[in-house]
């Protein structure tokens, strides 16, 4: 069967009901499915130890949010996020559930129960223990707002994971039809948070069809293919591979703005995951740093060091 590739001006000016707009996260299996997914990749990975470690951590994830209950967004803040086509449960929005940093302390727990803590990552562990909630609300607030200067990369991925639970858990919740539309590009509409990486997915009304992944909330959001998903320009769009390689993993880079984001097939590998499939490939990342890209964004769970003249 030969498929019909349509440019991104054909696909947006299909009718936008019939192709399904968003995927929330499953539940049930989002966080374990990132887990089993990141112990595939993490034998080929160059950062192999560091991905088994996330494993654990996203493992800890799914058995933290299928305790949790976070506080929704009341009806008014709703209708207001719909009225002004804005995030429906904003990241950056002032205030945020507190039970946050319970949860962190119960994945500091289980990542420690699973036996995968070196001395470098117990004085990070002992760290957050023992930090203020000021402290931890500052981490927060610095890691939703991509203040690099603020971030400390070797807590961000635990006190984000600690955010991704409670989001997950909201977005879980949410009635997609009253999800806005927004004007934004790369921005979830749901938590406003950039996305990971994209997926073009296969199966029933799905198929065929891109969406971005939230870094956040791991709501899916459908974009149109060949379209740079941080500037929205069509031009100077361009793959990039490793020779070799994975043909279900690529990085999609604009010319327009000189970034680039990575995107996965499902047809080429059914088990792509954006979240894992992106951590796992830093190999394409050093090869995109030198043809003189940059990300659009970085992975929650890996934060790149700032160099302190900055």
């Amino acid at each position: 069967m030969v498929q019909r590739i349509l440019d991104p001006g054909q696909i947006e000016s299909l009718d936008q009901s019939a192709i399904p707009r968003l995927r929330m996260p499953e539940r049930a299996t989002v966080f374990s499915t990132r887990a089993a997914r990141l112990r595939q990749l993490a034998g080929a990975s160059p950062i192999g130890g560091y991905v088994r470690l996330m494993a654990a951590l996203a493992d800890a994830q799914q058995q933290t949010l299928a305790q949790i209950s976070a506080t929704m967004p009341l009806a008014e803040s709703i209708a207001l996020a719909q009225q002004h086509s804005m995030p429906l449960a904003p990241a950056t929005a002032p205030e945020r559930d507190p039970q946050w940093r319970d949860v962190l302390q119960r994945l500091l727990d289980r990542v420690e129960a699973a036996g995968q803590v070196t001395p470098v990552l117990a004085r990070v562990i002992d760290g957050l223990r023992v930090a203020s909630e000021q402290k931890l609300d500052a981490l927060a607030d610095a890691i939703v707002a991509l203040r690099f200067n603020e971030i400390e990369p070797a807590s961000a991925p635990f006190v984000m994971a600690a955010l991704q639970v409670v989001w997950t858990d909201i977005a879980s919740r949410i009635d997609p039809r009253a999800v806005p539309y927004l004007d934004t590009p790369g921005a979830c509409p749901v938590c406003g948070a950039p996305p990971v990486a994209s997926i073009v997915r296969v199966g029933g009304q799905f198929q065929g069809y891109r969406y971005l992944q939230c870094g956040l909330c791991s709501t899916e959001w459908h974009a149109v293919r060949v379209k740079c998903s941080n500037c929205d320009s069509t031009k100077g769009i361009a793959y990039h591979g490793i020779e070799g390689g994975s043909e279900a993993l690529k990085a999609e880079s604009c010319d327009e703005c000189r970034t680039y984001r990575k995107i996965g097939y499902q047809e080429k590998d059914y088990d792509f995951e954006p979240f894992a499939d992106d951590l796992a490939s830093l190999t394409l990342d050093l090869l995109m740093n030198e043809a003189g890209y940059r990300r659009s964004s970085p992975n929650p769970l890996l934060w790149p060091e700032v160099p302190s003249d900055e």
